[in-house]
């Protein structure tokens, strides 16, 4: 079966026309003779929305309760069932009611789209996932029904529906959106002209980057190499000289000229891996041209002209910009250079712009070839080719002068060799020159002078000069790749273990630090930044001994953006380790960053906990307080009064009605106090051997005489503990206990032993708690259900387990078997048994 197409009506805010639009699609398909239904359609009681809705075929709604309440949401059956051609599914993003077939609404348009019914939907940006947070910064409000990206990116079909800020506020006005009641808050708030105007470019920008997506596939699909000028795109050629941050500022000049212009800063590397780009200069320009809104690119290739001619056709680019030549006026000899070249074979469609610079003509020096084969190597190369061929000529001329030209050449060719071997292309070179002067003075007719009589002489000889230089040549080519596997694969192991760090998310400035002494066999190591280009220098972190304060100080410094910078001592490094440092400097940075955001993210968790405790504290004292006060002053009232003439019965309910108030206004005072102490961590408990049947009866004078028993073994090991806070815990867990066991039910209190814990369980036969809300319950100000206000201040429970985790206990919930929630409060025991006592098993009870 074909699978449904997916239409989206896209917008900036509610109430921009979406559903309207949507609508009258509907209408427009039906007089064309199409199958449409409306499966679901909200129209917010809006005149003009609930008027297109006449004329369409509706699918009856699935009616669920919820929390004593019935919600109806689409019913997902009916539709599969009724088989249109298209349906109509408003607001995708939409979170069903608990009970529904799937959570959300995008999750039954797929269900449609997989049966062959073609869907046509809604969706505002702020409902995106990816930009939720984008969203919040804005406007203030986190959006909790959110959609995938995936799933929106995956239409057919996006169009957007855009209106004006200043429209769509006298929308609101006239009240065509909202009820009247509704408009002056929303105006102010949401609907702000600078919210509206950021949510519509948003919306424009992600549905610019949409088609730009629907036209590369498009271009892909049909070969399209002609590059098409839809929207600015620069690209910018680097070769890691100086003059690229120039080249990269000129290119975002002209990218703000058009609209919507892009800047792509590219470097060609040759695929050898031989280059005389500076990786510190590169760093510091990928760095700018994303500071600036542009993004990097490294393409790999050894035609830099057609290589970066293909990259601008692949990324369907309009312009180039390149920077006039560093090569001085001799240096054209081998070539009309980069720029010339690519303006040549640019074509008609792709400007080329070649920007002047200060370092134009200075010259350029040629690419670097030591193959860095040690210096043992290099010393025992150059004696075999110098020497080498001295001695043999002597062994050759005194033990076995009758050996022949052909066997001559052959061993002056294998010292060639052999010198290419240990020292590379120039004692080769060296070797092959001596070697054939030497078989031309001694061994070659006439002997004792540069002459060669024989013509068939002069070709050996010159045959042996080639195959000495080419061997020379793939030898030297061979250690040149072996050099640089071993650096590349030691490169990858740092790059790889940079990796894993982030994958791991280790966040330790000082380890990545000192990972990079190591590393690179530094003395010292500092992370340097500053506030602004004249402040002065700050170590963010620092290792080893005397670690730089300015990088003017340093051996080694790699920039990290413009305040940014990783310091070493020690040595000063080859310009090819910058390349890995300067992926060391980057995660120092970010780990830096990390550690900045961790922190603060911590700071507001604790403001943020620390307000609701404040906002709660202020609830509890203006209800929770004031009603046991209320009903003190008004027993106290009434008994003072001199109107009425109170019967001894009625004075002494008035004076319980007095005590049970001042009892319950002191447990809620001390519970407050209590949490106070918590959260101040002032709370230090004294700690001493214990048992638990003395402490656990002093706990149970707060609750009925029959409402608690228990089951506490005197065999019990003592526990180390502080009484007066073992006591309250244990008061909090039992009080709270009580409030919810049927009062036919006792609440049952036992103990037993296992290993060196003492676990103390409170079992009551309630109504139980569900899994999810387990650890809820120990939150400060929390309540079971539906308590009432006068049930407290939801602090018991939260203080029970502060004070339990500061005598180095835990206090956990758990189902009672057969209904129900058991407390289990943990706790250390104390070295040795109380003495006397016989260790008798935990399981007898007193």
């Amino acid at each position: 079966m074909a699978r449904g197409r997916l239409r989206i009506y896209l917008g900036a805010a509610p109430g921009v026309g979406k559903t309207y639009a949507m609508l009258s699609e509907a209408h427009r398909r039906i007089e064309r003779g199409t199958d449409c239904v409306v499966a679901f359609v909200e129209h917010h009681d809006r005149p003009r929305t609930e008027v297109m809705l006449h004329g369409l075929e509706e699918i009856p709604r699935r009616e669920l309760e919820y929390r004593g309440a019935v919600f109806t949401e689409m019913d997902v059956d009916a539709v599969l069932a009724r088989r249109p051609q298209v349906a109509l599914v408003d607001e995708l993003p939409h979170t069903n009611i608990p009970g529904s077939r799937n959570a959300k609404r995008w999750q039954d348009v797929e269900e449609l789209l997989a049966a062959g019914i073609d869907v046509v939907s809604t969706v505002n940006i702020q409902h995106l996932e990816s930009l939720g947070d984008v969203v919040e910064s804005i406007t203030g409000v986190r959006q909790q029904e959110t959609v995938p990206d995936e799933v929106v990116r995956r239409a057919d079909q996006i169009e957007l529906v855009d209106m004006s800020p200043q429209a769509l506020r006298r929308r609101m006005a006239h009240g065509n959106i909202y009820q009247p009641d509704k408009v002056d808050a929303a105006l102010s708030n949401y609907f702000r002209p600078g919210n509206l105007t950021a949510l519509r470019e948003l919306a424009l920008l992600w549905v610019a980057d949409r088609v730009d997506e629907y036209l590369n596939a498009y271009r892909s699909e049909h070969r399209v190499s002609k590059i098409w000028g839809s929207r600015e795109r620069i690209v910018v050629g680097l070769t890691g000289g100086p003059e690229g941050r120039t080249l990269i500022r000129r290119a975002a000049r002209l990218a703000e000229k058009g609209a919507g212009g892009e800047v792509l800063a590219v470097y060609i590397a040759r695929s050898d891996g031989l280059n005389s780009a500076s990786p510190k200069e590169l760093a510091v320009q990928r760095t700018l041209v994303e500071d600036l809104g542009g993004t990097y690119h490294h393409v790999v290739g050894d035609d830099v002209p057609a290589a970066l001619l293909d990259f601008a056709r692949g990324v369907n680019a309009t312009q180039i910009v390149l920077g006039v030549s560093r090569r001085s006026s001799w240096q054209y000899v081998f070539g009309p250079g980069v720029g010339a070249t690519v303006a040549r074979d640019s074509g008609p469609d792709l400007d080329v712009h070649l920007i002047t610079h200060d370092e134009a003509g200075k010259g350029r020096l040629p690419l670097g070839r030591s193959a860095r084969l040690g210096r043992s190597r290099l010393i025992w190369g150059w004696l075999t080719g110098v020497l080498g061929p001295v001695l043999l000529t002597w062994l050759l001329t005194s033990a076995a002068p009758e050996v022949g030209l052909a066997n001559d050449m052959l061993l002056f060719l294998a010292l060639t060799v052999a010198a290419a071997l240990l020292g590379g292309l120039l004692p080769a070179l060296t070797s092959a020159v001596v070697g054939s002067l030497l078989l031309n003075w001694f061994f070659t007719p006439p002997v004792h002078t540069l002459t060669i009589a024989d013509p068939e002489n002069i070709v050996a000889i010159a045959i042996f000069v080639g195959v000495a230089v080419s061997v020379a040549s793939v030898v030297d080519l061979a250690a040149r790749r072996t050099q640089q596997a071993t650096r590349l694969r030691a490169e990858s192991e740092i790059l790889s273990f940079l990796a894993g760090s982030v994958l791991r998310g280790e966040t330790s400035l000082e380890a990545l630090l000192e990972r990079v002494r190591e590393t690179f066999g530094m003395e010292s190591v500092a992370l340097l930044e500053r506030a602004a280009d004249v402040a002065p220098w700050t170590r963010a972190g620092s290792v080893g001994p005397r670690p730089c304060r300015s990088p003017e100080g340093a051996d080694v410094d790699v920039p990290v953006g413009d305040h940014m910078t990783l310091a070493l001592s020690g040595r000063v490094l080859p310009a090819s380790d910058r390349r890995v440092l300067a992926a060391f400097a980057a995660q120092a940075a970010v780990v830096l960053d990390r550690q900045r955001l961790q922190q603060e993210a911590d700071q507001a968790k604790e403001l943020a906990e620390g307000n609701r405790i404040r906002t709660a504290l202020l609830a509890a004292v203006s209800h929770d307080l004031r009603t046991p006060l209320a009903g003190i002053k008004a027993s106290v009232s009434s008994l003072r009064s001199d109107d009425v003439e109170w019967s001894e019965q009625d004075r002494a309910e008035l004076l319980e009605a007095i005590e049970a108030g001042a009892d319950r206004l002191d447990h809620l005072v001390g519970n407050l106090l209590d949490m106070s102490r918590l959260q101040t961590g002032t709370v230090t408990p004294i700690v001493r051997e214990a048992d638990l049947d003395e402490v656990v009866p002093m706990a149970l004078g707060g609750v009925p005489e029959d409402s608690v028993e228990l089951d506490i073994p005197e065999t019990l090991p003592m526990v180390n503990v502080d009484k007066g806070l073992l006591e309250r815990v244990v008061a909090n867990v039992v009080e709270n206990a009580v409030k919810y066991s049927p009062g036919e039910t006792p609440v049952l209190v036992k103990a037993s032993s296992l290993a060196d814990r003492v676990e103390v369980r409170v079992v009551d036969r309630g109504p139980g708690v569900p899994d999810e809300a387990k650890e809820r319950i120990f939150e400060p100000f929390q309540r079971y259900g539906d308590s009432p206000r006068g049930a407290g201040v939801g602090l018991g429970l939260a203080v029970a387990r502060g004070f339990a985790e500061a005598i180095g206990g835990t206090l956990t919930a758990e189902d009672t078997p057969g209904g129900g929630l058991t407390m289990v409060l943990t706790l250390p025991t104390a070295p040795g048994r109380r003495p006397g006592r016989p260790d008798l098993p935990a399981a007898v009870t007193s």
